[in-house]
């Protein structure tokens, strides 16, 4: 099987992992911090803060704005369910909006229509690790004093079409370092913002809404700590930040690998009618965490039949991914059901993902071509 994304770990991520298993301190000190420094220079941000997954820097960035009950976010429909719940971790109300039928990012006209008296902020999500229109969106939310964040657990390595990269393009941006991720620490995140303030809450937020965590207080000589707010446990160990440090200095080149193999896939798919690779918004870097089409034919549940019909041939292909609102969870919670978002509804049922990861051999990029152009008999 031939799976749609996957780890490339090397003997020198190995080497890293077991140097700190080594040393004295396996959370906090030295590696924690390290990998912090590295991703924010890599992107460019002044403030990095690491945590246990995309999903706690996006819980992070919540409550660091300091959204609370009574409010909204407006969060897309095409998203994975972490988007909604950091916002119903603060007892607060996610509102999802459309998105755009080519590129199927948030868009500002779709947050304008799910704008009400009680929002607070939006989440744009980088779908497939292309980045949204955050000039737009900037725009908007400075206009009506909204707080953005970044969802950019798919697009570490982007750049807009003014080449500001990931991590500066919103008030917060939340990265993820899962494994089929452009790099990864096993598990955990990382939340990156311009603003010492909001980093200074998000170190606390990790660490049980303490004032001090452990090693400054070794530092400074003193013992006595307080509880200032509600925090959790979200710190990243020292074993994760090594592996993450290692892995960051292949980026260039896992990007790289990612660029090649959508690239080699879009001029194999150029000229088959059933197979529509999704559009791409002009002059942005795009990193390639996905490769996702729309499958094209008569009648329903094609995509269905295409996905056990590449399974069928040993091609890990996933859907990305069932519309937020249609969850039955947030049906209930909030009220939702079809028709909300007809143009996410529509794009879900004819999505699919394809292998893209940097480990994947030219051999199997061509089995997942030759398999992809042979649905043509399904699909007619």
């Amino acid at each position: 099987m031939i799976p749609y994304g996957r780890q490339l770990v090397d003997e020198d991520d190995i080497a890293a992992v077991v140097a700190v298993l080594r040393s004295p301190l396996l959370t906090g000190g030295p590696a924690v911090a390290a990998f912090e420094a590295a991703v924010a220079a890599f992107c460019g941000a002044p403030q990095a803060v690491a945590v246990s997954s995309g999903t706690a820097a996006l819980h992070a960035a919540m409550a660091a704005l300091g959204i609370g009950p009574g409010d909204e976010v407006v969060v897309p429909a095409l998203t994975f369910a972490a988007t909604a719940n950091c916002v119903l971790y603060q007892n607060a109300r996610p509102v999802v909006a459309d998105v755009d039928p080519d590129t199927l990012l948030l868009t500002p006209a779709a947050v304008e229509r799910a704008l009400t008296a009680r929002t607070r902020a939006v989440i744009a999500v980088d779908y497939a690790g292309q980045p949204c229109d955050y000039a737009a969106l900037s725009a908007l939310c400075r206009d009506r004093g909204l707080a953005l964040t970044a969802d950019a657990c798919h697009s570490l390595g982007g750049a807009d079409e003014r080449g500001r990269p990931v991590g500066t393009l919103a008030d917060v941006t939340a990265l993820s370092f899962h494994p089929v991720k452009q790099v990864t620490t096993g598990e955990g995140g990382m939340a990156l913002t311009a603003d010492a303030n909001l980093a200074a809450r998000m170190r606390r937020f990790r660490n049980h809404g303490i004032d001090a965590d452990w090693t400054s207080r070794e530092n400074s000589g003193q013992h006595r700590y307080a509880v200032v707010e509600q925090g959790f446990n979200y710190r990243l160990s020292a074993i994760h930040c090594a592996l993450g440090t290692s892995q960051l200095g292949k980026l260039p080149a896992f990007l790289a690998a990612r660029r090649r193999i959508a690239a080699v896939y879009d001029a194999a798919f150029a000229d088959l009618p059933f197979v529509t690779p999704l559009g791409r918004r002009p002059g942005l870097t795009h990193a390639w965490h996905l490769y996702v089409v729309r499958l094209r034919g008569p009648g329903a549940g094609r995509r269905d039949a295409a996905h056990a019909a590449l399974l069928a041939q040993g091609i890990g292909v996933n859907v990305h991914y069932p519309p937020l609102h249609l969850h039955p969870h947030f049906r209930r919670l909030l009220g939702t059901g079809p028709g909300l978002c007809p143009v996410a509804e529509a794009a879900a049922a004819d999505i699919l993902t394809l292998p893209l990861h940097p480990s994947l051999a030219d051999d199997d990029v061509g089995r997942v071509i030759d398999a992809v152009r042979g649905l043509g008999r399904l699909l007619r």
